[in-house]
């Protein structure tokens, strides 16, 4: 018998997040997940008047292939695959892994040929600025594990996240945030190890709502680009190319970063950070918000949506909230700022908005999560 909740996510996906219409077509790509769901997945876009596109991917699979890359061969993928994007209308990301360091230990090199040649053209340039895309993971044990539940509770609490979250109301939440964050210059943050600020004058905030990702939950913006001054101390574990990072600290002078350590991965982190010079400002800037998402796994898609978190973003800058950097990276890192994390605050243009994790303006406390949460918001 197949898994009601395997409905309910797939409504949220094409009805919420992507929107499809009659006769789109629809690329899901399903990475080690289960075949139950991505049959559901098929058949809900069939019923609905879809074309359904699939590719299945495995990880050990691609690693292998990362392993052997070439310029030649990334730059043939890369023109197959961007050929595929741009023929599509709607794109759905299933991505699972059973093992979160499977890409760890492939050479800088080998990825950089990835990331240029395939994920740059295909995903960065085309998927998110040209489809109705969204994105989620997959609850395998192995994300039960980093999120040091039981895989029965840890499914529980995914399906919960992904599909029982009111995102209209979550929407309509955001849209005193958005145009707070509209009419702000000067934001400071403070924390344990932070003392950050920089200008968003004239970038958009852009408000997420299950429109991209599955589970959603934050505003986003992005500094000017030579704007961000001081330093900051990252309190949850962050995860890129299958590498791990603690106790990140990142100083700023003129918008660059200047200084970064990350206790005894300090020279990988630098070495990633040097990939262009893009990767040392930052693209992205963002508070999280949805109520049911309060610890982290090291997963940043869950992570970047924790209710009281804001995130920091080396690399990359989003279309829709540009500050004119670009890179070939783009790494969200997440700090939690409720009291159990060691609290902290956010102030936009010497007003208090956020301190602990909780909105302090009465305007902006339907964000809180009782309010989120609550069978009646008012």
């Amino acid at each position: 018998m197949r898994d009601p909740r395997f409905d309910e996510l797939s409504r949220v996906l094409l009805e919420h997040s992507v929107r499809m219409q009659p006769g789109e077509r629809v690329l899901i790509e399903a990475f080690d997940i289960p075949e139950p769901f991505t049959v559901a997945l098929i058949a809900a876009v069939s019923r609905a008047g879809g074309v359904p596109l699939v590719s299945t991917y495995h990880q050990p699979v691609l690693r292998a292939l990362f392993l052997a890359a070439t310029e030649d061969q990334m730059e043939t993928i890369g023109r197959i695959e961007r050929a595929r994007m741009e023929s599509v209308q709607c794109y759905i990301g299933l991505r699972g892994t059973h093992n979160a360091s499977e890409m760890g230990d492939v050479p800088p090199e080998k990825m950089d040929l990835y990331e240029r040649h395939w994920w740059k053209p295909v995903h960065s340039e085309v998927r998110v600025r040209r489809t109705k895309w969204v994105v989620l993971r997959w609850p395998h044990p192995a994300m039960a594990q980093s999120a040091r539940m039981s895989t029965e509770a840890f499914e529980d609490f995914y399906f919960r996240a992904c599909a029982s979250v009111d995102y209209e109301r979550m929407g309509r939440a955001m849209e005193p945030l958005v145009e707070r964050m509209d009419a702000t210059d000067r934001v400071r943050i403070v924390g344990p190890g932070t003392d950050l600020s920089f200008s968003i004058a004239g970038i958009p905030a852009i408000a997420c709502s299950g429109e991209r990702n599955i589970p959603d939950g934050e505003v986003f913006t992005a500094p000017v680009r030579d704007s961000v001054e001081g330093v900051i101390t990252f309190n949850t574990e962050a995860l890129y190319r299958g590498v791990f990072y603690r106790d990140i600290r990142l100083t700023f002078r003129g918008g660059r970063i200047v200084e970064a350590e990350a206790g005894d991965k300090s020279a990988q982190l630098n070495e990633l950070l040097d990939v262009d010079e893009g990767a040392r400002y930052i693209g992205e800037w963002s508070l999280g918000v949805n109520p049911l998402v309060l610890s982290p796994m090291c997963d940043t898609l869950f992570d970047e949506k924790i209710a009281g978190s804001f995130h920091l973003t080396p690399g990359e800058a989003y279309d829709e909230a540009d500050n004119g950097n670009r890179s070939q990276i783009h790494w969200d890192i997440v700090c939690i700022q409720r009291p159990e994390y060691g609290g902290g605050e956010i102030w936009f243009d010497d007003d208090l908005v956020r301190r602990d994790g909780l909105f302090v303006p009465e305007h902006l406390r339907a964000l809180n999560p009782d309010r989120l949460l609550a069978a009646d918001p008012a």
